[in-house]
């Protein structure tokens, strides 16, 4: 256990996320010996484990207690740990908002559908992963709607650019996907009230949720 405690976590500090379907990372989140060695071990390094059930990846993250030992050189670590301008910061919301939200409705929505009544013993239906559900935001659209706001053309372009060398999106023609990380390192519970009938509001009433 001790050894694969070891690589489960080299590996995911040398490649930032793997796949919930990968064997070690199934093992942390089932096998309740193993993540509590995963997550001592992590402790010790200020550290700790990141997955949730809506997302297709897991990663790592610093403990609230230590960033700012880690990041208090800096002033820009108390918007975001990846020196972001409020720029990037801003499109990374609105990006977050347009995708992972409704990616979440339609992820709730299958995992408690219908039961097929002619079953005597309804078979709740498991949740999609987000492969399954998430869908991409046209990059046209985005510049037409909120290019004036996030920077114009060439400013959006080079924070499309690095959020998308971060992981939190994925650009496939015109369309701009989510990422790997972009459902694990946004707190949605804290955030989702706050944005959806607060800073983002207009959006939702011009971008209803599906």
């Amino acid at each position: 256990m001790n050894q694969e405690s070891q690589i489960l976590i080299a590996r995911l500090i040398t490649h930032q996320t793997l796949k919930r379907e990968d064997k070690l990372v199934k093992r942390a989140i089932t096998d309740e010996l193993f993540r509590a060695d995963v997550d001592a071990r992590l402790l010790a390094c200020g550290m700790k484990f990141v997955d949730n059930v809506y997302a297709d990846h897991v990663t790592l993250a610093l403990l609230r207690d230590v960033e700012s030992k880690v990041f208090g050189a800096r002033d820009s670590w108390q918007n975001n740990n990846f020196g972001l301008a409020r720029d990037g910061v801003a499109l990374l919301v609105v990006l977050w908002a347009m995708i992972i939200l409704p990616k979440r409705e339609r992820q709730a929505s299958h995992q408690y559908g219908d039961v097929d009544q002619s079953e005597m013993f309804g078979k709740e239906k498991p949740m999609p992963r987000a492969a399954e559900t998430s869908v991409g935001v046209s990059y046209k659209a985005l510049l037409s709607d909120f290019g004036d706001k996030l920077g114009k053309k060439t400013k959006m372009d080079m924070n499309l650019g690095s959020l998308n060398r971060l992981g939190f999106i994925e650009r496939k023609g015109d369309l701009i996907c989510e990422g790997p990380l972009l459902d694990l390192m946004m707190d949605t519970d804290l955030l989702k009230e706050r944005i959806v009938n607060g800073a983002l509001a207009d959006i939702f009433k011009l971008n209803p949720t599906e």
